[in-house]
């Protein structure tokens, strides 16, 4: 086995409120189906879908690894989408051993979370 890629599926509470939401965080979107659509920024991918199951929302966490944190928090910071987004939150970075972490809920209640590890 040689992977390309791994595209998580992740649900929404409200379709439309997450595809503008991961629209303004700079992913481009392709519709697949009146219930689905991919997400996409360089190589890395995602499909977000039209389905609301509290308990695997409430624990869908999902790793993005970045080049720079502080970088990364600071545009993250300069898109305010929690004044834009019911529900969505910005957390500051928190060091640790393995490397440094920021935090953002999606409006659903997923938990993103943007590292970086120490070189």
């Amino acid at each position: 086995m040689k992977p390309k890629s791994l595209r998580p599926f992740i649900g929404s509470k409200n379709f439309e409120v997450s595809r503008d939401f991961y629209k303004d965080l700079g992913f481009e979107e392709v519709v697949l189906f009146h219930n689905m659509s991919v997400f996409k920024k360089d190589e890395l991918a995602f499909y977000l879908q039209d389905a609301y199951v509290k308990d695997w929302i409430e624990n869908t966490m999902l790793f993005l690894e970045v080049e720079n944190v502080e970088e990364c928090y600071r545009e993250l910071k300069n898109l305010n989408l929690a004044a834009k987004y019911e529900n969505v939150r910005l957390m500051p970075i928190k060091h640790e051993d393995w490397g440094s972490e920021c935090f953002l809920i999606d409006p659903a209640g997923i938990l993103w979370h943007f590292g970086e590890f120490k070189k």
